[in-house]
């Protein structure tokens, strides 16, 4: 797998990584979502037994290896320049427009606009 970035998407990863030590990981969040999950980018302090490093340069990316079929051969991430989210596609089309980090390098879930699959009931 090939990871594409812009110069925009460059610069802003570079900003939420920091100076801090870690890896992006491209990871369908199924926990209270549903059976497909939502697309999100997470910040990790490294990569989990279970990933597959795809790529080292100019950041690490990590995939589940359960996930890796998921994605394309070619993911692009562009990032909006002017909202704090990420545009993912690859060779078949869009994954999704609206891709939030999700920072999971201090332990507990230090979640940064990520996005949450929530249940409302309306019959009250």
């Amino acid at each position: 797998m090939k990871i594409e970035l812009n110069a925009v998407t460059k610069a802003r990863l570079r900003e939420l990584k920091g100076d801090q030590t870690g890896c992006y990981k491209l990871y369908y969040d199924t926990e209270s979502c549903g059976c497909n999950g939502v697309l999100t980018l997470q910040l990790r302090t490294e990569p989990l037994d279970t990933d597959i490093v795809v790529q080292e340069q100019p950041f690490v990316f990590a995939v589940d290896r359960q996930q890796h079929q998921q994605f394309d051969q070619t993911m692009k991430i562009e990032a909006d320049p002017v909202y704090p989210s990420f545009k993912i596609t690859g060779d078949s089309g869009l994954f999704s427009s609206n891709v939030r980090v999700q920072d999971v390098r201090g332990g507990e879930t230090a979640l940064q606009g990520a996005a949450r699959c929530e249940i409302q009931d309306r019959t009250q």
